[in-house]
């Protein structure tokens, strides 16, 4: 046992173990528990209604992500009889006992919160969700009306005989089972996918969802659930049939693509091959409702190959992401209120004047979004493509979106003839094919497309601008913790920095050689690039942080990410704690750690925000004996970050920034008794609320109105 594993809390006690799987939350666990915290803002009645249902949607499209990447992860291991252990020592087969216990109770409390809570609240506001069956003749009419103009046409029936093998069911598809009898008396089966293609809630009335023919909203909205109206019309999709009985059923298939990229002769056709290939994968779960007999259910068991424990029997509605549907219903007075973004005083004249450049030789420039607008950085970019003294722009994309004013502005970049070079990550999940097209639309315009490193996925957000300026030249780049996509940078919480640096700079370009040719370089002037220098340097920081504790008590380390799991820093945090060392960790996901054990993390304290925001930002902070260090940047701390990943944390060293950041920004997010839980050391949470006399201190909320005040017109 290594030194740096054990400490001595006291000269009469043992060592301790900080290897011990005790110290440890499973991975799997602590993302559940996320889960938990996002169900809880469905529940929250302090948020607008609809927002209360958008959180169940996500929680549902959340949940099908982690069968489709975790389990099926875990089930692959028990296949391959894989025999090493995670930290804390759970079994995969006991990590998928657990995970059924906890997500069955995820799924029922969930259906809870929608027909007990939302359902009527919904009802009162207007918003009414019929079942079929209690359709008045008129409304019946209506919907029979929409299955047979718009529905009718989309279907697909698929028989279930000798001469018709079992149909394959796609991904995440809510599908009926449909049982039918011919004029032999004979029962045959058949699949019906309902359409993702259509509004999983149909309007009732013509406007419901949307206006009347004024223009102006209806006081009342009602629907039906498509996969209702599908069941009850099944006679039209089967003449001369008799309809005996039809459940729903819904399908999730294992998604985690395990690429080869030593056998891959081509990363992308590789690629837009494994895209295609993913709705064959092996199905991971299925959801079927309380109704359905065993004899229906023993036909998917058996078809679709599963095994029993991956059936989870829950109530309607089945595929919960559909629920994603209320939120185009006209009712601002039950959502939040439009975000309004600014843009900072300084930089908007830059902007107005076209001289972002001028501004960043000024200073260093940090947007904060989404309270900060994410106009700065396209027109960065626009800019940059049109400017004649711009030679080259060089930039790495993860997750860029669909209709990228990014990909436009560098594709008007190459078209004024600029050298433009493009990291393209096709590995990105989910985002492979968005990519793929992505990537593909640059090489046809002549940009220099490349696809990463071998067996690293480039997850860095960088952006560097290489400029004629006289007989010099000048580098300008911009560095952030979010993807570059101007969609979600109004949704999730990141930072940015404009800054021309000459040491960042020179690192930038050193970064892009490193991606786009060959490189061995394992030093950098400012940057810490995984998996090059970042492990090396954080626990040097950490451990410099000890020794300011050792010599004057003021150790002092606050981490925001999105997950802690690495078990090799949490023991470099733990040693910290032991030496006693002051430490906030505010970690919006999962969290391997355990706080606030005696002799180990007595002195660490964990914190989650969940909240209209997407927490997405990476802030490390080192007090270093009142000289403070701010790091910023891509990487969490988790194995796959800091050892498989090409990950950049950027210093921050204006002491503006690094003042709002640490005051403005981290203060706020330790002393918010409201959208905040505390994490306790068996790995739950509990919510953090004002104490009498408290006026509800929520982080977002306070940093939007520091904004607006910050930068009134």
């Amino acid at each position: 046992m290594s030194t740096e594993d054990t400490t001595i809390t006291e000269e009469a006690t043992p060592p301790i173990d900080l290897k011990d799987p005790k110290l440890y939350v499973n991975r799997e666990l602590g993302l559940l528990e996320f889960q938990r915290r996002v169900l809880e803002e469905a529940q929250d009645e302090s948020n607008p209604l609809l927002e209360r249902v958008k959180f169940l949607a996500i929680l549902g499209s959340n949940m099908d992500e982690f069968f489709m990447v975790r389990v099926a992860g875990l089930k692959k291991q028990i296949a391959a009889g894989v025999v090493s252990l995670p930290p804390d020592g759970m079994t995969p087969a006991e990590q998928l006992a657990e995970i059924r216990r906890i997500a069955l109770q995820l799924f029922t409390s969930a259906r809870e919160c929608l027909h007990d809570g939302l359902i009527p609240e919904l009802n009162a506001a207007g918003i009414h969700v019929l079942d079929y069956a209690a359709l008045n003749n008129r409304q019946k009419s209506n919907v029979d009306h929409y299955f047979e103009e718009v529905t009718f046409p989309v279907l697909t029936p698929l028989a279930f005989d000798p001469g018709h093998p079992f149909p394959h069911i796609s991904n995440l598809s809510l599908n009926l089972a449909v049982l039918i009898r011919d004029e032999d008396q004979q029962e045959l089966f058949a699949r019906i996918k309902v359409p993702t293609t259509l509004p999983r809630l149909v309007p009732i009335k013509r406007s419901s969802g949307g206006t009347r023919k004024d223009g102006t909203p209806p006081t009342h909205h009602y629907f039906v659930w498509l996969e209702q109206v599908i069941a009850a019309n099944l006679d039209k999709l089967f003449p001369g049939m008799e309809i005996v009985e039809a459940y729903p059923f819904h399908v999730t298939r294992d998604a985690d693509m395990v690429i080869q990229e030593l056998e891959a002769s081509d990363l992308l056709e590789t690629m837009e091959q494994s895209v295609r290939q993913r709705r064959f994968g092996s199905v991971v779960r299925v959801v079927i409702n309380d109704d359905m007999p065993t004899h229906i259910n023993e036909i998917l068991v058996e078809n679709l190959n599963v095994d029993r424990n991956d059936i989870y029997t829950l109530g309607d509605p089945l595929g919960m992401n559909g629920l994603n549907s209320f939120l185009k219903i006209d009712r601002p007075d039950l959502k939040y209120p439009p975000l309004r973004q600014v843009v900072q005083t300084s930089l908007r004249h830059e902007l107005e004047d076209n001289n972002i450049f001028a501004a960043m030789r000024q200073e260093d420039i940090l947007i904060h979004h989404p309270y900060d607008s994410f106009d700065p950085v396209v027109d960065f970019l626009k800019l940059a493509a049109r400017d004649p003294n711009v030679l080259a722009i060089k930039q790495s994309l993860y997750r860029v979106g669909s209709n990228s004013p990014i990909v436009k502005a560098l594709l008007k970049a190459r078209e004024n003839g600029k050298q433009v070079a493009v990291l393209v990550e096709l590995k990105a999940r989910f985002d492979e094919e968005s990519n793929i097209g992505w990537a593909r639309m640059l090489e046809k315009e002549g940009v220099h497309v490349v696809y990463g490193l071998l067996g690293l996925k480039t997850h860095s957000k960088v952006a560097l601008i290489v400029r004629q300026e006289g007989e010099h030249i000048k580098r300008y780049i911009h560095l952030a913790t979010g993807n570059y996509n101007a969609i979600t940078a109004q949704l999730y919480e990141d930072i940015g920095m404009f800054t021309c640096d000459e040491d960042i700079g020179a690192d930038a370009t050193d970064l892009f050689n490193y991606l786009t040719g060959y490189s061995s370089k394992n030093n950098y002037r400012k940057l810490l690039v995984a998996p090059i220098n970042m492990r090396q340097e954080m626990e040097a920081l950490i451990e410099r942080e000890i020794e300011h504790q050792h010599q004057n008590s003021d150790g002092r380390l606050i981490f925001k990410m999105n997950a802690l799991v690495d078990s090799r820093m949490i023991r470099c945090l733990y040693r910290a704690s032991q030496a006693g060392v002051k430490i906030d960790l505010i970690v919006r996901g999962i969290c391997c750690l355990r706080p606030e054990i005696a002799g180990v993390s007595e002195n660490i304290r964990v914190i989650s925000v969940v909240g209209r925001f997407l927490e997405h930002s990476r802030i490390y902070y080192f007090k270093n004996g009142g000289d403070e260090q701010i790091y910023l940047g891509s990487a969490d701390l988790m194995p796959r970050n800091i050892n498989r990943r090409v990950e950049v944390l950027f210093p921050v060293e204006d002491p503006q920034m690094i003042n709002y950041l640490r005051h403005d920004v981290l203060d706020t997010y330790l002393k918010a008794n409201h959208k905040v839980r505390r994490m306790k050391a068996d790995g739950t949470y509990y919510q953090i609320t004002p104490k009498d006399g408290e006026e509800p201190l929520d982080t977002q909320s306070w940093m939007i109105n520091w904004h607006l005040n910050a930068y009134r017109q």
